[in-house]
């Protein structure tokens, strides 16, 4: 019996071992599976990023980000495993030979078990490092190894601006990594060495911490040194102060810059004093090097204080005046106004008939729409489907029929969350609805009687003046998902009639979706049916990260890119999307900051972006500029030289940063040194009225012909106010055409003399009786006036200003319709239903040669009699209207007609009471009457309301 049990005993114990290999085996398998999945997610990225880099041609781009990325994550993997291991390898041997193997656990005793976790902890920290240094480091590492010298060198140290751009960040780079991590062993020895005060009795511990406090020390040192060259990348001179001069300052000459190099000393010796004392085994004498380093530090800090309150403040101009004039000079050649033409402009009294004759193109291309406004027009009268959208309005210019013309065009996007609910299927979403289709263009200057766009382009398929030839949008603004393209599904390309029309994609710009790459990228997209729909074979296309900015970010993450791109379309018909791309840097000397650290900017690069194909071309606008040349070396694949000229045409100086340069113009335009340290000639953005609210003037375009030109030109100008006043001082612009483009230029005006600023003639036009009248009668009989974007026009030697009002029905659906247009000249403001007709009648009055205008019956005085734009009629239409309105949407029809037949015999009789009364000639101070713009903007909300239903 008990041989029984023996075998029972044995059996069991042989099972519980086989038991226990399967599991160990499984075990294994289990963790190779969980590691292989997660290899797999990583990789996944990498693979699927390869790949449609290869779509778009940039692989090679892709692979040296990538490359550096990898290298510099190996070294720092390298660099953070070996000096961990190093550094616990270290701390295991003093514990084992400070304690005897009774003492410790196992895991410490055994040299197999502690090599197991020693290698766990350096592979956990080495991953760490690797991530930390391959994310923040890639760039500065690449820009070290490729940069390109400015040619321009700081007055102080003499060194090339490229020195403070890569060769400094970088350094700054590798010694704060190793820095930190030699704090973080420090730290780590301090809590290990600390049991049983192993740092005063261990002479290996000693030596331990000794050499890390030396590594630190040295680094230290070493940050200190550097510490000067930052002083002229800043203005703050101690914890509490800053200097007026940006860079190098007086206190920072005399104080900071030696202290600086005096705390290298003291963190020198006072890291030898430290390790000394430590093996000593003084601990005091250990504190007292520390506490003399912090006391340097408070001392120099308490001395910067001491000179600039007591020795810079009192007389601070005299001090500071070789550091403002190189802060002056440096902020000025960072922002390039080194290059700009400064010029007198007189605003003299010259416009007469010959001066508009003269200047026939820029008074024909007068901007009378506004952008804002009109966004809504286009998106109510040219979208004709709820799920097309305009996103935006662009202004740019074409010859169309030999003329110079400057128009406003968007793009007819496809928003596909504004479907119909029940045709929000997968289907729909990824393979029908694919694209938007075509563009909208109108004329700057022309309107039509009813107060809207005088369209050049319009309509599905696309009609005009300007021939599309391939109008399909799969590319743009709007949030796009990815689609799938030449499936077994027609796409929906637009409406005509009681029917859709279709169309198949003709590119291979996508990612093919056959073999392992269907797979690949549905496990990207995170899209099951992408994977198993029939509807998707192998000769399907995906088309993925179809936003614009999305797009060219995820190609060129380290360019900055304007906020605002632009639709243009090419010679041969197709359409592509201009997207202005910054090259923009920090730590340029002596330059002022526009915004954060960033000191230096170019637009020195222009994207395309095909909007059929998504094809991006990355176009060299500046090849001469250093940080674009430092790219390019980086990257030589990425960037063509060669510009087409029918892209070139559409070259825009871009509006973000010429905002920029104005910002810092206002202040860095005073080249006198005393003049500029005061800020006595600072300017300012003026402000504008629109709507209701007063509201800075953003920069515009205007065709024009600028003094000494031959012909006209595209131009971006704004004007500029002294600080606290109103007059206008001067105006600023840059050219967009041709050669000429990029050229910057100011004209100031005499400052003797007033000349009108921007709000000036917006108070002016609320102060003149007729224009005020008639604008608040119009905003209380139910409408709203908006007032659209006043614009100030050079003119050879003289200025003019015109702003376009705007009626626009309080109903809902009503649309913005232009009404008037006032013109605005010396002591002169005319307000008229056209642009040309008020400079007819602004002529007649200073131009004695100027004949006056025909009157075609439609003006007539505010004075003349009772008129519907009285209180009491307006309010009684407005009422009316109202509820023709209402029965028109419930469907009563007939009571509808009677109010409207009741509408009709109020005009007619308000209509015969002025009639007698109705002046001849020139009419107004306003060029118009009220029963003139008030009947108008009734009937245009008929009109409007009609047309909509």
């Amino acid at each position: 019996m008990d041989n029984n049990f023996n075998n029972v005993s044995q059996l069991s114990s042989a099972q519980k071992q086989k038991w226990s290999k399967l599991g160990r085996r499984l075990g294994k398998t289990v963790v190779f599976f969980i590691i292989l999945a997660l290899l797999v997610l990583l990789s996944l990225n990498w693979v699927t990023e390869y790949i449609w880099m290869g779509t778009v041609g940039y692989q090679e781009t892709y692979m040296t980000i990538l490359t550096s990325k990898v290298m510099l994550g190996i070294v720092g993997f390298i660099v953070f495993s070996i000096f961990t291991y190093i550094t616990l390898s270290w701390i295991r041997r003093v514990y084992v030979g400070y304690f005897s193997e009774e003492q410790l656990p196992g895991v410490v005793t055994s040299k197999k078990q502690s090599r197991l976790v020693l290698l766990s902890a350096a592979l956990i920290v080495g991953l760490l490092g690797s991530m930390i240094v391959q994310g923040v480091g890639w760039e500065p590492w690449l820009k070290f190894l490729n940069y390109e010298q400015f040619g321009i060198t700081d007055p102080h140290f003499g060194r090339d601006v490229s020195f403070y751009m890569f060769v400094l960040p970088f350094i700054e780079f590798v010694l704060s990594m190793v820095l930190g991590l030699a704090i973080f062993f420090f730290f780590v020895q301090i809590g290990l060495y600390s049991v049983y005060q192993m740092y005063m009795k261990s002479r290996n511990a000693q030596t331990h911490m000794g050499v890390t406090l030396a590594v630190i020390g040295v680094l230290l040192a070493a940050q200190h040194v550097l510490e000067p060259f930052h002083s002229l990348l800043t203005n703050q001179v101690n914890a509490f102060q800053e200097s007026v001069v940006h860079g190098l300052s007086y206190t920072d000459d005399v104080i900071n810059n030696p202290a600086s190099y005096v705390l290298a000393g003291v963190a020198l010796l006072g890291t030898v004093w430290v390790i000394w004392s430590l093996f000593r085994g003084n601990w005091k004498g250990m504190i007292a090097p520390i506490v003399l380093y912090f006391v340097v530090g408070i001392l120099a800090q308490g001395a910067s204080m001491i000179v600039q309150n007591f020795v810079v403040s009192p007389s601070e101009f005299s001090r500071e005046s070789p550091y403002l004039e190189e802060n002056l000079s440096m902020t000025r050649t960072a922002y390039d106004f080194d290059n700009m033409t400064e010029d007198q402009h007189p605003g003299a009294a010259s416009l007469d008939q010959e001066l508009v004759d003269r200047n026939a193109g820029t008074f024909d291309n007068v901007r009378i729409n506004d952008s804002r406004p009109i966004l809504d027009v286009y998106n109510q009268l040219q979208t004709f489907r709820t799920y097309y959208e305009f996103n935006d309005i662009d202004i740019d210019r074409y010859m169309v029929d030999g003329e110079y013309t400057q128009v406003f065009l968007g793009a007819r996007e496809l928003n596909t969350s504004d479907l119909p609910s029940q045709a929000q299927t997968w289907e729909n979403q990824n393979l029908r609805y694919t694209h938007g289709y075509g563009i909208a263009m109108s004329n700057v200057h022309e309107i039509t009687p009813q107060g809207q766009p005088e369209y050049m382009v319009q309509n599905l398929p696309p009609q005009g003046e300007i021939e599309i030839t391939r109008p399909q949008v799969y590319f743009g603004e709007e949030e796009y998902d990815s689609v799938v393209v030449d499936s077994g599904v027609e796409e929906f390309d637009y409406p005509a009639g009681d029917e859709n029309m279709s169309n198949r994609f003709e590119a291979d710009t996508g990612i093919q979706m056959s073999g392992l790459n269907r797979a690949l990228f549905a496990l990207d997209e995170g899209s099951f049916r992408m994977f198993v729909s029939e509807q998707v074979t192998g000769d399907s296309q995906l088309l993925q990260t179809r936003n614009i900015m999305d797009r060219v970010e995820r190609i060129a993450p380290f360019l900055s890119y304007d906020d605002d791109p632009y639709i243009f379309v090419r010679d041969d018909g197709t359409m592509a999307w201009m997207i202005d791309a910054y090259v923009t840097e920090e730590n340029y000397p002596y330059s002022e900051p526009y915004s954060g650290n960033q000191s230096y900017i170019r637009n020195s690069v222009k994207v395309t972006v095909d909007a059929y194909t998504g094809e991006p071309t990355f176009y060299v606008a500046e090849p001469d500029e250093p940080l674009l040349q430092t790219y390019q070396q980086m990257f030589p694949q990425l960037f063509t030289e060669e510009i087409p000229e029918d892209v070139r045409n559409h070259f825009r100086y871009p509006i973000d940063l010429f905002k920029v340069q104005s910002q810092m113009y206002q202040t860095y335009h005073m080249t006198n040194l005393e003049v500029f340290y005061n800020r006595e000639d600072y300017w300012e953005i003026p402000t504008e009225k629109y709507f209701n609210e007063d509201v800075q003037m953003e920069p515009y375009y205007v065709t024009m012909r600028l003094p000494n030109a031959e012909e006209e030109e595209f131009v971006l100008m704004t004007p500029f106010t002294p600080r606290n006043r109103q007059n206008m001082i001067a105006w600023m612009g840059v050219r967009n055409d041709g050669e000429n483009y990029g050229e910057m230029m100011v004209y100031e005006f005499p400052k003797q003399e007033n000349i009108y600023g921007p709000q000036q003639i917006e108070n002016r036009i609320n102060q003149d009786s007729n224009i005020s009248q008639q604008l608040n009668l119009w905003s209380q009989g139910g409408s709203e006036v908006i007032r659209g974007n006043l614009l100030v026009l050079p003119i050879e030697d003289t200025i003019l200003y015109a702003e376009p009002i705007y009626i626009q029905s309080s109903n809902e659906t009503s649309l913005p319709e232009v009404k008037q247009v006032i013109v605005a000249y010396q002591n002169q403001i005319v307000m008229e239903p056209t642009f040309d007709r008020a400079l007819e009648v602004l002529l007649s009055r200073i131009d004695p040669e100027a004949e006056a205008p025909e009157d075609d019956g439609a003006e007539e005085t505010p004075d003349a009699g009772p008129s519907i734009e009285s209180n009491e009629v307006l309010q009684q239409l407005s009422d009316l209207f109202d509820q023709y309105q209402q029965q028109m949407s419930q469907g009563n029809y007939e009571e509808a007609g009677a109010i409207m037949e009741e509408i009709q015999s109020m005009l007619q009789n308000s209509q015969q009471l002025q009639q007698p009364d109705a002046p001849e000639g020139e009419g107004s101070g306003t060029g118009e009457s009220d029963d003139s713009g008030g009947t108008d903007s009734e009937e245009s909300e008929s009109d409007s309301t009609d047309t909509e239903e």
